[in-house]
């Protein structure tokens, strides 16, 4: 079964080696991380790395190919879904970026390239919601983030929750999708609390 996982940008920033290696398997603490096809959980997520990271993944094992300054892991990370790493001239510099691509599509790596040159050459600077989400669940500790159990209302079960502060009211788990705006911004880096939310045309 191929993915049908659209592109999107999972943290803002440039992550640096330890944050990239963190992200690789973001969701390793889902229930069904063994069940069924896992091709959409990863195949479209991507982010910017620093060009030591980049040259890094590149000299750790041979590619499993090599498109000019575009490479593919060989370890698959499951089924027909590898890392890519691009290196991309945008606005005049060469950024790095890590991606998860479905080889078993054929235009994948191209979409995904595209995608990431669509994203990052918009002339305004701003997060949408699901990037504000993606990114609070990339930068949150497993300690404070997980899946919704037994205990939850089935509907809910195995959606990811992340832990808030309640201020005298202590914490509590809260679906990740369920934020309101005021919890979102909590979450948040300053420097991203700021940023518009809707993305521009």
């Amino acid at each position: 079964m191929t993915s049908i996982a659209l592109p999107r940008k999972i943290f803002h920033g440039v992550a640096k080696r330890a944050d990239m290696f963190r992200m690789f398997d973001r969701h390793a603490m889902r229930p069904d991380r063994f069940a069924g096809d896992q091709s959409a959980v990863y195949a479209g997520e991507w982010f910017e790395i620093d060009e030591t990271s980049y040259s890094y993944m590149l000299d750790i094992l041979p590619p499993l190919w090599m498109r000019g300054p575009i490479f593919a892991m060989r370890e698959f990370m499951t089924g027909s879904v590898t890392s890519v790493f691009y290196a991309i001239r945008i606005d005049e510099a060469v950024r790095y970026f890590h991606t998860y691509c479905d080889l078993s599509e054929p235009n994948s790596v191209e979409t995904m390239r595209a995608a990431i040159i669509d994203r990052e050459t918009r002339p305004v600077r701003a997060m949408s919601r699901e990037e504000r989400l993606e990114h609070i669940w990339s930068t949150t500790t497993d300690n404070y983030r997980g899946y919704a159990g037994d205990s939850w209302p089935k509907p809910m079960q195995g959606h990811r929750t992340v832990m808030l502060y309640g201020g005298s009211e202590g914490t509590c788990l809260k679906l990740l999708d369920t934020l309101s705006d005021d919890e979102i911004a909590a979450k948040l880096p300053v420097h991203l609390r700021q940023l518009p939310s809707a993305l521009a045309a």
